[in-house]
């Protein structure tokens, strides 16, 4: 089967990987165009090492990409981690269409941060999608789920790289072989029993302290290590990292009530709290939190 590859970055880079060590015909790869001043995508690096012939279209809305992708008469197109837009008339020409990995549990938590959500919101559980994309936004139909556990501390990054990056990998490898099989699922989405969220940006990630701790411990292990969740400290902004709740962490909203070798504690607005292990004081690095000089009673958020 010969197969077009598109995606970036090091999820990208893995998956191309596991489809070449076990002997898929690559005929081309396409990633994402150059930052200027970025570090360089090891999807693309690796492409060039292996030799394959490499495309970094800055847009697919044109005869010129459709015509590309038609000149390697390809079978099939697998898409991991893609963030540019690419519409109906370049998924469908491979013989068996395209197939994409999506970090969520389709219909729910459809969007471009569909790993932070889950957490945001206090979910137990997340997932990954393989599915048929076409012109909308993630709603195409569904091949294959696969589904883990969000544990009471688990973060963004934990979630990512222990979780849904190796079970996406090996994901797309079994739908692979079930489209090549001829029995790859096409099963639509009821949209109406789903979600949408749009990027989860540093504006949404100040922790408001007269909120629940569990709202407060989610926003920031949902946000961990990207956007950052965050608050202000005498008119500067502190990251917030490495978060544990605190059942009992009585007083005032925003209030540092400890300080020790395990970071620093705050009271949340229904009498429990939060424990930061690592901080980043703003336009400096990540600290420990009992390095950052916080005192007990400085009043945070203000």
């Amino acid at each position: 089967m010969r197969i077009i590859f598109h995606g970036q970055q090091a999820f990208g880079k893995s998956v191309l990987e596991a489809l070449l060590d076990r002997g898929e015909d690559i005929v081309a790869v396409f990633c994402a165009p150059d930052k200027e001043g970025g570090r360089p995508d090891p999807l693309k690096e690796f492409a060039l090492e292996k030799g394959l012939p490499l495309h970094q279209p800055a847009s697919y809305k044109n005869k010129e990409a459709e015509e590309l992708v038609a000149s390697y008469n390809s079978d099939l197109c697998v898409m991991a981690f893609v963030t540019l837009f690419v519409p109906e008339e370049v998924l469908y020409i491979p013989t068996h269409g395209t197939i994409q990995y999506h970090p969520s549990l389709l219909p729910m938590h459809r969007g471009p941060s569909s790993i932070n959500w889950p957490i945001i919101q206090g979910s137990t559980k997340t997932g990954l999608s393989i599915f048929w994309p076409d012109n909308g936004l993630d709603e195409g139909p569904i091949l294959m789920q696969k589904e883990c556990e969000i544990t009471p501390d688990d973060t963004l990054g934990t979630v990512y790289f222990d979780k849904l990056f190796p079970m996406g990998v090996e994901a797309m490898l079994e739908s692979v072989d079930l489209v090549k099989a001829g029995n790859a699922p096409k099963d639509v989405q009821d949209l109406s029993k789903g979600s949408y969220e749009s990027w989860a940006k540093a504006s949404i990630a100040e922790v408001d302290w007269s909120k629940p701790a569990a709202e407060v411990h989610n926003l920031i292990r949902g946000t961990d290590p990207a956007p950052g969740a965050w608050t202000m400290n005498e008119g500067k902004k502190l990251g917030l990292f490495d978060c544990r709740r605190v059942d009992d962490a009585a007083g005032d909203a925003g209030t540092v009530i400890a300080v020790d070798d395990d970071g620093i504690t705050i009271a949340a607005g229904d009498g429990g709290g939060v424990r930061l292990g690592r901080v980043r004081p703003e336009g400096e690095g990540k600290i420990a939190g009992k390095d950052a000089g916080i005192a007990v009673g400085t009043k945070l958020g203000a």
